[in-house]
């Protein structure tokens, strides 16, 4: 596969002093790479190198980069259907409305969509606090749901710190971690139940009494790729009918087929009362949506439920994100992700077998966390060795995210797009034994 044209022939040298001296600090250190394209399941680099995309981007690009049909969508609707006024609204958006409130559970019956996943869970947790008329929010250690202000309020592990109060009623619940929870039957397995009794025990002493929704991940991402065990999302549920809160599911990474279920709420049985999803819905593109019950949408607008932004709604990101559902659902890429996730679970569970060095290996479909420790007897976590494991695979061609920040555990993130084949997933994972072989202290097995 050839690069594509756009940017040949760049000076990645100048383009790096100009980036350090003109781009402010966002949160994150820059790779060390120009990027200068992305096609299929790679990117490629200013100084000719084909890289495997084994994140999605930032676990984004679900169909993978420059998907014909999605690039003649924007094309089309560039030329002729791009932006208009918050209150006008055209055909893409109307489609993807019904296309996508007609394939989610009955009580998932309205959506408007927005631009980035916090925009979309800010927009949830105020639907939530008008309908019920209450401000606490509970979500889980571990979350990471957004930037803005409530959607930072209900994060907890990165981005918390200096900046002064956070908004007022944030309650946190233990992070549902099977692999360090300390939470155990006398068998040593995890005992998920009695933490999550014992965490809405003390939000209950904690509480003022104005308990107004729980936000939750099926599967905890920016943490370390954590899934939620069967049936705890159903008791969440529970917990919160019973305090009179609605429950809200952030579905940013897992929806849209990338855990082997259209959404990740259809494989646990468990409708919310509000969905958000982002990321994997607008294949790239900022796109994200809403979606809740005919009677929460009209309750709220009874009592002037407001956001109003300049891209709610907007045509463009709609008909990408109409398209991307058209081809997951025409395709069959729900079925692709459940098998090719299966390949992808059993071949990083084959590297475990032969590196002592992996801890854990956790996710469903295609979405995997490989957790990195000094010794598997007391889990300590190896951060500095993770590092140089994934800066060799990513020197061999293979990019794999690793959470490298102490509250993410030293985890590798993988969710390569769901359109990938066989041949490179194989790829991926030979380049991954490669770089663990060739990585000093791997602990290897045989």
């Amino acid at each position: 596969m050839d690069a594509p044209s756009l940017y040949a022939g760049v000076e990645q040298d100048q383009l790096m002093q100009h980036a350090d001296k003109y781009l402010a600090n966002y949160g994150t250190k820059f790779n060390k790479d120009i990027i200068v394209g992305s096609r299929g399941l790679y990117v490629f680099t200013a100084d000719g190198r084909k890289i495997l995309d084994f994140t999605s981007g930032q676990m984004s690009c679900l169909l993978g980069h420059g998907n014909p049909e999605i690039v003649e969508v924007i094309r089309a609707h560039a030329s002729e259907l791009d932006h208009l006024f918050s209150g006008m609204i055209s055909p893409p958006v109307i489609s993807l409305g019904r296309r996508l409130c007609s394939l989610l559970p009955p009580g998932l019956d309205k959506a408007f969509f927005l631009s980035t996943g916090g925009e979309s869970n800010e927009a949830a947790i105020k639907m939530a606090k008008v309908y019920t008329g209450k401000f606490e929010i509970v979500a889980l250690g571990g979350s990471w749901h957004g930037v803005t202000a409530q959607a930072l309020g209900a994060q907890y592990h990165y981005g918390r710190k200096g900046h002064g109060p956070s908004v007022p009623g944030m309650h946190m619940l233990p992070q549902p971690s099977a692999y360090r929870s300390p939470f155990r039957h006398a068998d040593g397995s995890y005992d998920w139940k009695t933490e999550l009794d014992y965490g809405w025990n003390l939000i209950d002493h904690a509480s003022v009494g104005s308990l107004a929704a729980c936000i939750v991940e099926c599967i905890q991402s920016s943490a370390g790729m954590h899934v939620l065990p069967p049936g705890y999302l159903a008791a969440l549920k529970e917990h919160c009918h019973k305090r009179g809160m609605l429950l809200i599911v952030d579905e940013a990474q897992t929806g849209v087929g990338r855990c082997g279920d259209l959404m990740a709420i259809v494989h646990e049985g468990v409708t919310p009362d509000i969905l958000t999803l982002s990321k994997t819905l607008g294949n790239g593109l900022p796109l994200s949506a809403v979606v809740t019950s005919d009677r929460i949408d009209k309750i709220c607008a009874e009592r002037d439920y407001c956001f109003y932004t300049t891209h709610v709604n907007d045509p463009l990101p709609a008909a990408v994100g109409d398209k991307v559902l058209e081809i997951v659902v025409r395709d069959n890429m729900v079925e692709r992700s459940r098998s090719m996730g299966i390949r992808l679970q059993d071949g990083l569970r084959r590297l475990q077998s032969r590196y002592g060095v992996i801890g854990d290996v956790r996710g469903r479909g295609l979405m995997a966390g490989v957790e990195i420790v000094a010794d598997r007897a007391t889990k300590e976590p190896a951060l500095e060795l993770a590092q140089k494991i994934g800066m060799r695979a990513y020197e061999l061609g293979v990019w794999a995210n690793l959470s490298s920040h102490s509250s993410f555990g030293g985890t590798f993130r993988i969710a390569p797009p769901i359109s990938v084949t066989e041949e490179e997933l194989s790829a991926g994972l030979a380049i991954l034994e490669q770089a663990f072989a060739e990585t000093p202290g791997t602990q290897p097995l045989y």
